[in-house]
Order: structure tokens, then C-alpha cells, then sequence
């Protein structure tokens, strides 16, 4: 490893695949490295499934044949969903990593309201026709949409006499929404994790809301998109575009160490060698002293044998549980995935219940997701910290990416992801020159 890069990637997860494939598109010379034998770090899918209860510490089932054949499994570490017009669609189209992926449309979007869930409305016609909410809010809710489908920030004349300059709060007093409303507009239909956005601008706001329909609009069930064979996939079609562009790779390098002189980066060292390097692009574990802990999120990932119940018998969903209708500070996720996504045997489920921990009873603040799965087979429960480099990288030439948080979208995956890049390039990703046409995987 005597050779000098322009970047040398620590770890194989979804970000770093990412970044590695972007900077080696734009030219950098790129080594990429990972102390596991396997890609996706911690957005790996396990497969077989007999490796994924060894990576989770637990005995195999006596019953070998109870989950089918363990090689139809691939099951996620962080399940996540892709908005179907989100960033991450246009990182693939932009790069053209769908060549290598095929993926299949979420077929259910519901909202917990009250202790039941319903279908999110996302148009006039589905807003006038859900029981979410009485006969004058749904026409309140539906001026809502309308006005915001209608919106063009470059048009004055769409703006009706919204202050832009207002809060999301004032946004939704101006068409009349109640409390119940506001809950699942702001996180079934604008993915906020909090409240906190409430007292932010209601242009972004109103940005989210047209994400949400433009995804909608993409392939017509939900906005949701998910690969086939599981989100490893994702890293892997990364890997093999840096790989094209002449990325090099090497895996099973256990004791790759970040070399510094004077406090900036010079290389990474394994096997008693170096690879010296310009900068260096990793996730939290390869750099923990310049990381510090944000908080927590727990996981559970259950195996069921049924859809979720009340979901019409969905063969995936995506569940969304606001903060307001658990008594909480932040969110509850619920999404689920199935055999149809060659992510498990024939009949069987993949469900994930996922939130940031607030208590010193991390399992127990799932309960609202687990209680609307049914009977579960196997429950599988991790706490993990959410880690944040404690610097922007500039100084030491150290960039290091976020913790994957709770969510189960990958919006704000991608947001670390172009943050990470602009601190890296001193230049913003320009998305101006993804035409949609170049998408040339359809969903299945």
C-alpha cells in the first residue's frame, strides 16, 4: 500500500458507499476499506438468515425449516424506505446506480391517530373521503392541499396572501387545521421527527408536502420505494461505481487506523503498512475520539407471519406514529416488508419498530409500534448511540458521517450525506442536471 489517494473511505455503509462513489465520478482517486468481510456496515442485509441470529448472538431455532430456506432472507440492520422523488433516488439517477438495482413500491401509508391507524391521505380526493377527520376539517385540509400543490416559489401569484416569511405554525392556522391535522400533516405527509419544525419556515414545509405528492405521483401507491433483496444492495451498487471509475476496494482489514501528523491526516495504516492519503471519509467507528454521543434509538426488527393487521393486508407498509399521539418528544416508526421483496421466505414478514430512546426503558417505549403487528414470531431488540463528529473535518481532514437515526426514510441520511460533500468539495451537489428520464429502472 505504498500508492498516494486522494481519498482513502473507512467503512462500507450506505454514506460512505455513497460519497466514495461521488468523489470518485468527479475524479478522486479513492481507496476504500472496511474491517468487516462484508459491505453495507451498518446498512448491511444479512444473509442467510442463520447469520443473522449468530450477528445478533442468538441460537438458530431447533427447527430448522420453520423460516424456510435461510438463503431467501436478507434482512436489514436499518430498515429504511426511499422517497420515490427524495434525494436518494436522485443520487442513484445522477450517478446511474440503477442499472445495478430493481426496486418495488410500498404498497401501504398509514398514521396512528387515537390507537388506530389510517390510510394518510395525500390528495383532494383521499382528504375528502378519509375518516381521519370530520366533514369541515377534511375541506379545510383539502384547501390545505390544493394550495400546496398548486405552489410555485418562483410565482408570485401561487403564493394566494401566505406570509413565506411566516412559521409553519401560522401556515396551518391560515387554513383553520386543528391539532390531529397538524400531527400527521407534519410527520405522515412532511416526515418531521418533532415539533420543533412548528416555529421553523413554512416554506420548508411547504417543500416537504410537494415531496411527499411528487413521490406520490412517481408510481402511484405510496411514495415509499424499496430494493429488491434489501437495502445491502444499495452499498454494493455504490461500491461498483466507484469501483468503474477506479475506486479500489479491500475488505477484512481489521486493524485499519487513521495516521495523523501535526493533527491532520497523512493515511491509514493496516497490516503494518500505510496508505497515505489526502483525506480520509469514514463512519463514527473509525473515529470515535472526534465523535460525540447526540443521543439514543432502539430497534426492534420482528419476523412475522401475517401482514400488519388493519393495513388491508399489505404486503409492506410504512406506519408513522406523531409524537403527540403517544405522549412523546419524538416520533415512533413502523415499517414492514415482505417475501415479495425477496427479503424473506415465502409468507413471511420483516417488520421494524424504531424511535429515539427518552427513557431508561428503551424496549418499552416500542410498545405502541409492537402493539399494532400482531402476533410476532421472533423479536429481535438493539439500543444503539447516536453518534455526530464533534468538528466539520476541515482542520484535520477527517470527515466523518452521523449515526443512522431512528427514521425510516433515508431523507435525512442523505441530507449528512450532501452536507458531508459540500464540507469535502467546498461546493453543494447540484441535482439541476437529473432528468427523470434517466431513470431506467422502473419499479417492478
Amino acid at each position: 500500500m505504498d500508492e498516494e489517494y486522494d481519498v482513502i473511505v473507512l467503512g462500507t455503509g450506505l454514506k460512505e458507499c455513497i460519497l466514495s462513489g461521488m468523489l470518485s465520478v468527479s475524479g478522486k482517486k479513492v481507496l476504500h476499506m472496511d474491517r468487516n468481510k462484508y459491505y453495507g456496515g451498518e446498512s448491511a442485509s444479512m444473509t442467510p438468515l442463520e447469520d443473522f441470529y449468530k450477528y445478533k448472538g442468538r441460537p438458530y431455532p431447533a427447527d430448522d425449516k420453520m423460516f424456510g430456506r435461510g438463503r431467501d432472507w436478507n434482512v436489514d440492520l436499518i430498515p429504511k424506505l426511499l422517497m420515490a422523488n427524495g434525494q436518494l433516488v436522485k443520487l442513484l439517477l445522477h450517478t446511474k446506480v440503477t442499472r445495478y438495482l430493481e426496486f418495488k413500491s410500498i404498497e401501504g401509508s398509514y398514521v396512528y391517530k387515537q390507537g388506530k391507524i389510517y390510510k394518510v391521505p395525500c390528495n383532494e380526493k383521499e382528504a375528502l373521503g378519509s375518516s381521519l377527520m370530520g366533514l369541515f376539517e377534511k375541506r379545510r385540509f383539502r384547501n390545505f392541499l390544493v394550495f400546496v400543490s398548486e405552489f410555485r416559489e418562483d410565482e408570485p401569484k401561487t403564493h394566494k396572501d401566505i406570509n413565506l416569511k411566516g412559521t409553519a405554525l401560522q401556515l396551518y392556522e391560515k387554513f383553520g387545521l386543528d391539532r390531529g391535522t397538524i400531527d400527521f400533516a407534519g410527520h405522515a405527509l412532511a416526515l418531521y421527527r418533532d415539533d420543533s419544525y412548528l416555529q421553523g419556515p413554512c416554506l420548508d414545509l411547504i417543500k416537504r408536502c410537494q415531496l411527499y405528492s411528487d413521490s406520490l405521483a412517481r408510481y402511484g401507491k405510496t411514495p415509499y420505494l424499496y430494493p429488491l433483496y434489501g437495502l445491502g444492495e444499495l452499498p454494493q451498487g455504490f461500491a461498483r461505481l466507484s469501483a468503474i471509475y477506479g475506486g479500489t476496494y479491500m475488505l477484512d482489514k481489521e486493524d485499519a487506523t487513521i495516521v495523523y501528523e501535526d493533527g491532520k491526516v497523512v493515511g491509514v495504516s493496516s497490516a503494518g503498512e500505510t496508505a497515505r492519503c489526502k483525506m480520509v471519509v469514514c463512519d463514527p467507528s473509525y473515529a470515535p475520539e472526534k465523535c460525540t454521543k447526540v443521543g439514543q434509538v432502539v430497534r426492534a426488527i420482528c419476523i412475522l407471519n401475517h401482514p400488519i393487521p388493519n393495513t388491508s393486508d399489505a404486503l409492506s407498509t410504512q406506519i408513522i406514529i406523531p409524537q403527540n399521539q403517544v405522549e412523546r418528544k419524538s416520533d415512533i416508526y413502523v415499517c414492514c416488508v415482505s417475501y415479495t421483496h425477496q427479503v424473506a421466505a415465502k409468507g413471511f414478514f420483516l417488520a421494524i419498530v424504531s424511535t429515539t430512546v427518552e427513557t431508561d426503558n428503551p424496549e418499552a417505549e416500542l410498545k405502541p409500534g409492537l402493539d399494532l403487528l400482531g402476533p410476532i414470531v421472533e423479536k429481535f431488540v438493539d439500543t444503539s448511540d447516536l453518534l455526530a463528529p464533534t468538528d466539520d473535518g476541515t482542520d484535520s481532514q477527517v470527515f466523518i458521517t452521523k449515526s443512522y437515526d431512528a427514521t425510516t426514510h433515508f431523507e435525512t441520511t442523505c441530507d449528512d450525506v450532501l452536507d458531508r460533500f459540500e464540507k469535502i468539495t467546498g461546493e453543494k451537489f447540484d441535482f439541476s442536471n437529473i432528468s427523470q428520464g434517466d431513470d431506467q429502472q422502473q419499479e417492478n
